[in-house]
């Protein structure tokens, strides 16, 4: 490893390829909060999160394990869970006075159609003004899960309907 007085050591995140400071920079700049999606194979979570000096705040969230307690009994971590899963989202963020943000993907490759926008689709679907580039959501099929029953699309509109309720 090298050394001397010149040798500089990046921050760990960084090092362990977690955080691009860059882009987090460039995420700050805009003064609003971030909406943070992660994603892995089997669930979705999206928070809000705003920037403090004493270290960031989460101000709403959502989980796609939160869908089962909906009426969700499908898998959490295809297309059209993660949408319901930016819809819950943007409602409880919505009544938490938070009413414009910011995309925040993280290591995320942009690819169109994929469940990042998916989430960003049920975001704004549930009122936010989240700034978003022509033709990169899903198709309305894949956003009703048609590509993977007709069942799918009814359970969907149970699961809004019961967000609504809340």
């Amino acid at each position: 490893m090298a050394e001397g007085p010149r040798y500089r050591v990046h921050f760990r995140r960084r090092r362990e390829g977690r955080t691009d400071y860059r882009q987090r920079q460039r995420l700050l700049r805009a003064r609003v909060p971030r909406a943070v999606v992660r994603l892995s194979l089997r669930n979705a979570s999206i928070q809000f999160i705003a920037f403090e000096m004493e270290g960031d705040k989460v101000l709403a969230q959502a989980s796609s394990r939160e869908l089962a307690d909906l009426g969700w009994n499908g898998v959490t971590g295809n297309i059209p869970a993660t949408y319901l899963t930016g819809y819950l989202a943007g409602k409880r963020a919505m009544a938490n006075g938070i009413e414009e943000a910011v995309l925040d993907i993280g290591q995320k490759v942009p690819v169109k159609g994929s469940n990042v926008f998916a989430a960003l689709k049920g975001m704004v679907d549930a009122g936010m003004d989240i700034p978003y580039g022509d033709g990169v959501f899903p198709s309305e099929d894949r956003l009703a899960g048609k590509h993977i029953s007709e069942d799918i699309a009814k359970m969907i509109e149970e699961v809004k309907s019961r967000m609504e309720a809340d």
